[in-house]
C-alpha cells in the first residue's frame, strides 16, 4: 500500500491532558479513508496537527515521504495539501469571489483565474460570485470552503465534518462530490465525519478513534455493527 500520508507515533496534549495517544496511521494514496469516533476523541486535533494548526508534542507526520512535522502551515499547503476546516471559516465580509481568489497563490501553475471545474462542481458559486460569503446559507458556505480549497490545486484534500449542519440535498451534493474528486480527478480524501451512512458512501477506508488511540482501521466494507455500535452510536 502506497501512503499519502503517514502518522507515526504522534503525541499531543492541551495542558496536561494527553489528547492524541500513540497515533500510527497510514493514509493510502488515491482513497477516501475516514477518521470516526465519537465527539473529543482527538479527530480535530489529529487534522489540525497534519495542517501545522498545533503542534505535535512527539511524533512525526510524513506527507509523500517527506517529514513535514515541524512545517508552516503555508508550506505543507505548497506541497498540495488541501484543508477545509470544522465550521468551513470563509470570510463572511468578502464576496464569493474575493474568497475563491485567495487561494490562487498556491497553485504551482500560477493560475490567475478561478479554475472552470470548480463551478461545474458547485454551479451555485458561479450565481452568487457577487455576494458576501456571510450571506450565503450554510450549505453554501460549506461548499464555498471546498471550492476555495480545491482552487489551490491539491493532491490531498482533508475534511473535517463536511456534513455537520448541511441540508440533505446539499449533503448528497457534497457526497457525489467528494467520490468524483477522488475517483476521477485522483485526489486523495482524509475526512472526518460522525455520520455512518455518509462514510460508507464516500470512504474506501476507515479508522476509528477513541480517547486519543486508533482503536480499529481498515476497509470500509469491513466496518461491522459491533464496531458502529461500541466506538460510533450515540
Amino acid at each position: 500500500m502506497k501512503s499519502s500520508v503517514v502518522f507515526d507515533n504522534l503525541n499531543q496534549y492541551y495542558d496536561e491532558s494527553h489528547i492524541l495517544n500513540d497515533v500510527t496511521l497510514n493514509i493510502e494514496e488515491g482513497k477516501c479513508t475516514c477518521i470516526m469516533g465519537r465527539n473529543g476523541v482527538g479527530k480535530t486535533t489529529l487534522l489540525k496537527c497534519l495542517m501545522g494548526l498545533l503542534p505535535s508534542r512527539s511524533g512525526h507526520i510524513f506527507f509523500n515521504g517527506t517529514d513535514v512535522t515541524n512545517l508552516s502551515p503555508e508550506k505543507r499547503a505548497a506541497l498540495g495539501i488541501g484543508y477545509v476546516p470544522q465550521g468551513r471559516q470563509i470570510f463572511p465580509l468578502l464576496t464569493v469571489e474575493e474568497n475563491l481568489l485567495i487561494g490562487l497563490p498556491m497553485r504551482k501553475d500560477k493560475a490567475k483565474k478561478i479554475p472552470d471545474f470548480i463551478f461545474d462542481y458547485f454551479p451555485v458559486l458561479q450565481q452568487m460570485l457577487h455576494r458576501l460569503g456571510g450571506d450565503l446559507s450554510g450549505g453554501q458556505q460549506q461548499q464555498l470552503a471546498i471550492g476555495r480549497a480545491l482552487v489551490e490545486q491539491p493532491s490531498f484534500l482533508v475534511l473535517d465534518e463536511p456534513t455537520e449542519g448541511i441540508q440533505p440535498n446539499i449533503v448528497r451534493e457534497i457526497a457525489d462530490t467528494i467520490k468524483d474528486l477522488n475517483e476521477k480527478l485522483g485526489i486523495t480524501v482524509l475526512l472526518v465525519e460522525q455520520k455512518v451512512p455518509f462514510a460508507k458512501r464516500v470512504a474506501d477506508n476507515y479508522a476509528v478513534m477513541n480517547r486519543g488511540h486508533i482503536v480499529t482501521s481498515g476497509k470500509m466494507a469491513g466496518l461491522d455493527a459491533q464496531t458502529i455500535k461500541e466506538f460510533l452510536s450515540v
